[in-house]
């Protein structure tokens, strides 16, 4: 799978976070299912065993799924994460600030980088380091109308929406100039996770999708 071309034309990337291993197959089949085809294993930083546990997990999405699905990794912050990612399948990594040395060495890893950021200044800068896409977050916190001005000057640049997207904004943050959208607990929701509810899982993603 191409990821740039996917996120371009599936626009979801669904984030999985602290979701439990023997879960996590089937949550992303429930996604893939609904028809979310972009999926983000965040790393928790507050775990001592995150590098083995967000590896592991990238890695028997990557086996099952194939190029069926885009795997990535989320709230990356060291190189040791990136090559970690890397190594275990991802095709993307995503990051809540904007890190030269993090994006660069994604690049060189043939992974596509996601930097987060939120001013101008960050966005370009990030752009110029290598950066694929950036994410804006807190997206939620700032609205349309934030983004609607920060694109003026600077439309050539795509960007993904993260924080407080959910089924009824997700098409005023699209048409607001977003080229994508990151939702994590608004879609992949926990009690429905621990109840493996996966048919609601379905139902909820074919809910997004119908509306990219």
């Amino acid at each position: 799978m191409d990821v740039r071309s996917a996120i371009e034309k599936h626009k979801i990337i669904a984030i999985l976070r602290r979701v439990p291993g023997e879960k996590i197959l089937p949550v992303v089949q429930a996604l893939y299912d609904g028809g979310i085809r972009l999926i983000e294993v965040t790393y928790d930083q507050n775990s001592t065993s995150c590098l083995e546990d967000t590896g592991r997990a990238i890695a028997a999405i990557s086996e099952r799924f194939g190029d069926r699905v885009g795997i990535g990794a989320g709230t990356v912050i060291t190189k040791a994460q990136v090559e970690n990612t890397a190594r275990n399948g991802g095709r993307f990594v995503i990051s809540p600030n904007t890190d030269p040395s993090i994006i660069k060495k994604t690049v060189r890893k043939g992974m596509v980088s996601i930097p987060g950021a939120l001013t101008p200044s960050e966005i370009v800068a990030a752009y110029h380091c290598g950066a694929a896409f950036v994410k804006i977050f807190p997206a939620g916190e700032f609205g349309v109308s934030y983004i609607k001005a920060v694109k003026a000057p600077i439309a050539h640049i795509p960007l993904i929406a993260v924080g407080g997207i959910n089924v009824h904004n997700i098409s005023e943050y699209l048409a607001a100039g977003y080229t994508g959208v990151a939702i994590g607990s608004n879609i992949a929701i926990t009690d429905l996770i621990m109840a493996e509810r996966y048919d609601k899982l379905v139902d909820l993603a074919k809910e997004y999708t119908s509306r990219i």
